[in-house]
């Protein structure tokens, strides 16, 4: 509902398609807090994970407003689907 995986397609959030080893807050014509285009993370399968936990804990000010993941498998799972999504 909140994020696409089609390259270019943005919604509420950016499009997730190609996450994997991309610098935060640089996806073309989204318009990022200023939290996440200042955080200096690249998403990988650790900060990905991190992020899926708890965002506000790991990007304080980031306007996602998702109460994270608890499930290890579960953000395992997803951040291992996400990393399938690329060219």
């Amino acid at each position: 509902m909140c994020h696409s995986l089609e390259p270019g397609r943005n919604k509420l959030g950016p499009s997730l398609f190609g996450v994997l080893d991309r610098r935060a807050g640089t996806v073309a014509g989204f318009n990022y807090s200023s939290a996440n285009k200042n955080s200096g993370l690249v998403w990988t399968r650790e900060t990905l994970d991190a992020y899926l936990a708890d965002p506000q804990k790991m990007v304080p000010g980031t306007l996602m407003v998702f109460p994270g993941i608890k499930n290890g498998g579960d953000r395992q799972a997803l951040v291992e689907f996400l990393a399938s999504q690329h060219d």
